[in-house]
């Protein structure tokens, strides 16, 4: 299947809803999440610091911390 959008056209032929591959919608959605999230000074901080964290721990550790 090709990644591409399809236009709808009124009778006039103005465009007037678009047809989006999913995974170009989910691209597009997740983008304006972190753009939401990063409006916040607080979020922000968050996410920088997430990111930047390097420390943690194996899934079996953390399963075995949670009797999992």
């Amino acid at each position: 299947m090709e990644n591409t959008m399809q236009y709808i056209c009124d009778a006039e032929g103005q465009k007037v809803a678009v047809i989006v591959p999913i995974d170009l919608w989910q691209e597009i959605l997740a983008e304006k999440e972190t753009a939401y999230l990063l409006s916040s000074l607080t979020m922000k901080e968050r996410l920088l610091t997430a990111r930047d964290r390097q420390n943690g721990i194996p899934l079996e550790e953390a399963c075995a911390k949670l009797g999992i």
